[in-house]
């Protein structure tokens, strides 16, 4: 996956982009970015980096994960705060895989200094 399009949607490659976040090379500056990232992780089957990005107070056991999901695309509807110097955002995004569509608006949160999945909203 080195030269191959970030999941994510931003035109990086994959190792500039979120795969740098996956593995630990560099942090999620922001809400969205995390947010990016996590979608990348469904798409590249990364559960070890889905579950370290989840608050832990609602961290599963198992990131839920198939292997016959194919992503296809992301986009990112509208971004409320989560930004450099914030400690809670929010991003509503449309998540596009092969036979559906996953909406959301999901709440971020920094937990020791990163950020981190907290919840779905409605």
């Amino acid at each position: 996956m080195n030269n191959k399009l970030c999941p994510c949607g931003t035109g990086q490659s994959y190792v500039d982009c979120c795969g740098a976040l996956h593995s630990g090379a560099r942090k999620a500056a922001t809400a969205e970015q995390l947010m990016r990232s996590r979608y990348s992780a469904f798409a590249v089957s990364d559960e070890d980096y889905l579950l370290r990005t989840w608050a832990a107070k609602h961290r599963p056991k198992s990131a839920g994960l198939d292997s016959t999901d194919r992503w296809l695309k992301l986009e990112i509807l509208a971004t409320e705060n989560g930004g450099l110097l914030q400690s809670v955002g929010v991003v509503e995004f449309r998540a596009h895989y092969v036979g559906g569509v996953v909406h959301e608006r999901s709440k971020f949160i920094r937990e020791n200094g990163q950020w981190v999945y907290a919840e779905g909203l409605e």
